[in-house]
């Protein structure tokens, strides 16, 4: 809410909102209902545009003119039906009628109308208290809206000479009676009074603190305080959200509602930890034998997932103690931004291709995958996904499609790759037209039940739905137990082995747009790579790659706190984003993985480093 004058006399229809504590970096949970439309009346729509985002207060300044009260800044901005009652009272009486006494439907969420009195309180209040009279049920003490009179108000001696549905706007600094404190409905002040800050970086600590101090003086006196001429932008929003102030004030009221309606995705505070693996970086600059290659791909892993998940594991991952870094271009051949089956298919084989098409190149034209072309050279292969192994990403490390639509064709194709072991969800589609029939027939050990991992014996599917759910549904040490299965299984392999584990849903919390979602499936992520780099310093043979095929969700994070581990992120979009994604290496090799290059390096610089060491 913004306010321009002490002198400026302000209505304040008051919406009924939830006490909260404020903490550092840690917000108060804020919902629309601690939202407040400044000059409302200058919205395309007054009124609704605010009610519809649910806003909990909305401003209208007022003009007394013969008798009537105006709605508008200035006498020059006047128009015949813009008056109190044609743009508020009655949509606020008609809507509270037909919500049954509530102003929004199912909410006892109550509403505050800020009206600035451009006139003298000697001349406005008359017809002020007559129109409202007219509105009396729905007004506080009764109904769900209070009316807080601010600016040219009467002298607080004078509170009690009106009606007590009309309550007052303080100041700070006003000493008030006890009887005079009952009439005062909300306190305000200027925020330029405090601080200079535009909304950019952060409050110097002096202004800080001036600024708490009578937010604290204020709910130590049981009011609500607002501040007017506050910054206003997503930066300033959350700052001010820290500082606990009760009212949001903005000009940007879709924007502002949408920010809001967010804040329960947006948050995240870690509840369980781990503790990174300690590194010996064995031959990890060494340019040395590699025998075995462990890709690990986080799907939609960019810088901001990264880092969400080093402030949420309270400052560190396995993945911040690799050394070795690099930069991969993600674009697809005929988009600037690629999508997870032209991404994987670059780093799969090598070509670049159309988004969409899986294991083709950009002439849909099937090319060879990498387990493949290491199957020639005796190397065996194994895949891992906390998705459907029919998804694209893992689906380009052996089927050939023009669509990664066509999952009941892909899963067929895994007939045909030599890929010895596949564990991850997608049941249906290897159940479909007897897939997993004609795996057994070919000496592949075909499951649908977690529960025979121990058992199972390589060459194998194991594909279970019910473990490939989300980490917040219980998916619990998927990823990890399935990586071990895979590397004790191929770890005899004397010609060595290649795996690729995919942590598929961080992509799902980006299109979500959820930061917990996010948050909790990078954590499990970076489990897996701090067991891949345990077992590449136990041998000094094994090169561990992090990357992932695109970002997802244009995440920024706007807030955070290393020791509770607490995350505040905001998302551009729903979908994939072009920025490069990093390439981590750990182990003999990964000095290789330095630099900026495209996605199809992965595929050639892997199979060069196999095909140097292959034993002739």
């Amino acid at each position: 809410m913004s306010f321009f004058k002490i002198k400026a006399c302000y209505i304040i229809v008051l919406l009924t909102g939830r006490a909260f504590l404020v903490n550092a970096q840690t917000a108060p949970s804020y919902t629309t209902a601690q939202a407040h439309s400044h000059n409302d009346y200058e919205q395309k729509i007054p009124f609704y545009s605010a009610y519809y985002q649910n806003f909990g207060s909305i401003e209208a300044d007022v003009i007394l003119r013969n008798d009537t009260l105006f709605v508008a800044h200035q006498q020059s901005d006047m128009q015949p039906d813009h008056t109190l009652s044609s743009l508020y009272l009655n949509p606020l009486s008609s809507v509270i009628s037909t919500n049954k006494d509530k102003v929004f439907p199912g909410s006892d969420q109550g509403i505050q109308l800020l009206i600035d009195l451009k006139t003298s309180a000697a001349q406005t209040m008359p017809a002020l208290v007559s129109e409202l009279k007219k509105f009396e049920a729905m007004l506080a003490p009764k109904g769900p809206v209070k009316v807080v009179l601010s600016g040219n108000t009467p002298a607080p001696a004078d509170f009690g000479k009106y009606p007590d549905f009309i309550f007052y706007d303080g100041r700070p600094d006003v000493k008030y009676s006890a009887a005079q404190l009952k009439r005062v409905g909300l306190i305000s002040q200027s925020f330029p009074m405090y601080t200079k800050w535009n909304g950019k970086g952060i409050l110097i600590e002096k202004d800080k603190k001036s600024i708490q101090d009578v937010i604290a003086q204020v709910h130590g006196q049981g009011k609500k305080i607002r501040f007017w001429a506050t910054p206003d932008e997503i930066n300033a929003w959350k700052m001010l959200m820290n500082l606990g102030i009760d009212y949001i004030n903005t000009d940007h009221v879709e924007q502002l509602g949408t920010y809001l309606r967010a804040r329960s995705k947006a948050e995240f505070t870690a509840t369980e930890t781990h503790k990174p693996y300690e590194p010996t970086y064995r031959n990890n600059d060494a340019r040395s034998e590699v025998k075995n290659v462990i890709l690990l791909i986080g799907d939609g892993m960019g810088l901001a997932q990264i880092y969400s998940g080093v402030t949420a594991n309270h400052g560190q991952l396995n993945l911040t103690k690799m050394l070795n870094i690099g930069f991969s271009k993600t674009n697809a051949s005929d988009s600037y931004i690629t999508d997870s089956a032209a991404g994987a298919t670059a780093m799969a084989t090598g070509n670049k291709t159309r988004n969409r098409a899986i294991g083709v190149d950009s002439n849909l034209v099937a090319v060879p995958n990498l387990p493949g072309k290491l199957h020639l050279m005796g190397i065996k292969s194994g895949l891992i996904s906390a998705g459907s192994m029919t998804d694209a990403t893992p689906a380009a490390f052996y089927a050939h499609q023009p669509y990664r639509d066509l999952e009941d064709n892909i899963a067929r194709d895994f007939l045909q790759s030599p890929v010895n072991i596949m564990i991850g969800g997608g049941t249906a589609h290897f159940e479909k037209g007897r897939i997993a029939d004609s795996l057994k027939m070919k000496g592949v050990a075909f499951s649908n039940n977690w529960a025979d991992l121990e058992k199972i014996k390589a060459p194998f599917v194991l594909l279970d739905d019910a473990k490939t759910v989300s980490m917040q549904k219980g998916r619990g040490d998927f990823l990890v137990s399935a990586f071990k299965k895979a590397h004790q299984s191929l770890a005899a392999n004397k010609s060595g082995s290649f795996i690729m584990a995919e942590g598929a849903q961080i992509d799902y919390g980006g299109h979500a747009n959820v930061v917990s979602y996010v948050v909790t499936e990078m954590l499990d992520f970076d489990k897996l790579v701090g067991e891949a780099m345990r077992l590449a310093d136990a041998d000094g043979k094994t090169l561990v790659i992090v990357t992932a095929d695109h970002e997802t969700g244009g995440l920024t994070l706007l807030d955070g706190d290393f020791k509770k581990g607490y995350v505040d992120g905001h998302f551009s979009t729903t979908d994939h984003t072009a920025v490069m994604v990093p390439v981590f290496a750990y182990g003999p090799h990964s000095l290789d993985f330095r630099g900026v290059y495209e996605n199809t390096a992965i595929y050639s610089k892997i199979l060069d480093i196999f095909k140097k060491y292959q034993k002739k």
